[in-house]
């Protein structure tokens, strides 16, 4: 099967994003408040499927959270306790890029945390997120896969590639050999926290353009009617007053470069 090209893509994507507009004018109109969660493969296209709907939104009321590693003081806490200080207030949207499923997943491959620990979170989860959808959040989870083959593919074009060099850890060098088991432990999290109040969307990403596509679509079919008018905006002329195009001479100016 083909890859989508780029300007079918965006040709695809435009409407969508008009759709997500509207969904954030209505989350401010009503107040509610949606958390929507993006875990999966590494390489799979997480961070790009965020910046897909955080990227036509007001980052004032979307926020992405990607947490790095927990402190010493944070692995004292209870689990769930530094996730929870990032949820929506009313009126917003909270995308997490990896979120408390960490124990099921990475933590549990590489032996982050104990066997115990493991089997409590996968008890607890369930338990929490019905805390939060009873509260009113709005909550919504993804994991997005892609074929083994792929993963390689993107691993050593993220290493010929300055700009996405980054976006390797060694942790990410380590899975490459653990396919398996991260699909096990995929497995048993799905078996533990598929639930009626807080079911998982499964997202092919294979071909990340597509996925992204089919991940959007998916939120929006899914929120109830959302259509709420924008206030009118009236866009009066300039006074001459406002035409003042001048700089003051003492601040030096970035010249001018040929882009062509």
């Amino acid at each position: 099967m083909s890859k989508l090209k780029r300007k079918d893509y965006l040709k695809a994507l435009a409407p969508l994003q008009a759709e997500l507009n509207r969904l954030q004018r209505w989350l401010s109109h009503t107040g509610k408040r949606m958390v929507v969660v993006f875990e999966g493969r590494d390489t799979a296209g997480k961070g790009g499927a965020i910046k897909a709907i955080s990227g036509c939104l007001n980052p004032r009321s979307c926020h992405v959270v990607a947490l790095s590693k927990p402190t010493e003081r944070e692995q004292t806490q209870w689990y769930f306790q530094r996730y929870v200080s990032h949820l929506p207030a009313a009126g917003e949207m909270v995308l997490f890029d990896r979120s408390w499923y960490n124990r099921a997943g990475v933590e549990k491959v590489m032996g982050f945390c104990n066997d115990e620990q493991h089997e409590r979170f996968l008890q607890e989860c369930p338990v929490f997120e019905q805390q939060l959808v009873r509260d009113g959040i709005l909550l919504f989870k993804y994991w997005l896969g892609c074929d083994q083959s792929k993963q390689e593919e993107r691993f050593a074009e993220r290493v010929d590639d300055p700009i996405k060099r980054w976006k390797i850890s060694g942790i990410d060098l380590a899975s490459r050999n653990l396919y398996t088991d991260y699909t096990r432990a995929r497995d048993e999290m799905l078996r533990a926290t598929h639930t009626k109040h807080a079911p998982w969307a499964l997202v092919n990403m294979n071909d990340q353009k597509q996925g992204r596509l089919d991940a959007i679509r998916h939120l929006l079919d899914h929120v109830p009617d959302m259509h709420i008018e924008p206030k009118p905006i009236e866009f009066p002329q300039l006074t001459d007053k406002a035409r003042d195009e001048s700089y003051p001479k003492s601040v030096p100016k970035v010249k001018n470069g040929d882009w062509r």
